[in-house]
């Protein structure tokens, strides 16, 4: 059950791991994911996780500027993190100090279906979770969409910044109904001024509650003639337990879009 194993992670990294007891976890969702799948295997988590509400965990400092002294001195089996969320140099320092990194990748919803599987079932050897499953089967009960809306689905201001079609959160839209438009800006989130953002074409706003934190005050007063939908950045973003009640979440808040075109 201990005998050494040799695994790759999403981004191809080769992973030496044993018994899988002790987990440092760098990404939110991921925390979240563990926490409610094997609770007694979360040693340290960072100061964004959030989730489950009541975790009570070792703080390891932030996404972008972790601990790296005290992740080690945790002594963690397994590492577990983002190539998006966590920056490369942080990663690389924990793989020196002898730490087992498994990193993540996540640009659309199979794509996490598959990587929360390897991460669970395989590098920790869990037992596939019921919330896993039951993600499965909320996102394929989904109706595909008939006629989909056209909207600017912005994640930060000062400056603007949108959500591009290659990411996790505009897959999710997309199956909902939504294509994001982007103002012709390539990029995964691109900066793009807000005139351009204005001519887009849009239908309504999306507005989600992080990272940055859109609000019926904070958003829409930059857009003045477009209807807009505030939306759970955690049910949008998140890829772990949440995902199982995304669709019925999202679908509420897409439909109850405020103002008036």
């Amino acid at each position: 059950m201990g005998a050494e194993r040799e695994l790759t992670d999403d981004e191809g990294h080769p992973v030496r791991l044993g018994e899988v007891r002790r987990i440092v976890s760098l990404v939110p969702s991921l925390t979240e994911a563990v926490a409610v799948t094997a609770p007694g295997l979360l040693v340290g988590a960072t100061d964004w996780c959030t989730h489950p509400a009541g975790l009570d965990v070792p703080r390891i400092g932030g996404t972008k500027n972790p601990d790296v002294p005290r992740i080690l001195a945790l002594r963690p089996d397994l590492v577990i993190a983002n190539e998006e969320e966590n920056r490369a140099p942080d990663l690389a320092a924990l793989r020196a100090g002898g730490a087992a990194v498994w990193t993540t990748r996540v640009r659309d919803l199979d794509q996490a279906l598959r990587s929360l599987h390897r991460l669970l079932a395989h590098a920790c050897r869990l037992p596939e979770p019921d919330w896993l499953a039951a993600a499965r089967a909320a996102w394929d009960a989904v109706p595909a969409p008939t006629a989909p809306a056209g909207a600017v689905a912005p994640i930060w201001r000062r400056p603007w910044m949108v959500l591009g079609p290659d990411t996790f959160a505009a897959d999710l839209l997309r199956r909902l109904g939504v294509t994001v438009l982007t103002a012709g800006h390539a990029g995964r989130y691109p900066r793009v001024p807000l005139p351009e953002l204005r001519a887009a074409g849009a239908e309504f706003l999306a507005l989600p509650d992080e990272p940055y934190r859109f609000t019926a005050t904070d958003g829409p007063d930059a857009f003045p003639d477009l209807p807009y939908a505030l939306l759970s950045g955690r049910h949008l973003t998140w890829y772990g337990p949440s995902l199982a009640e995304a669709p019925a979440v999202l679908t509420a808040q897409l439909a109850a879009r405020h103002g008036r075109g």
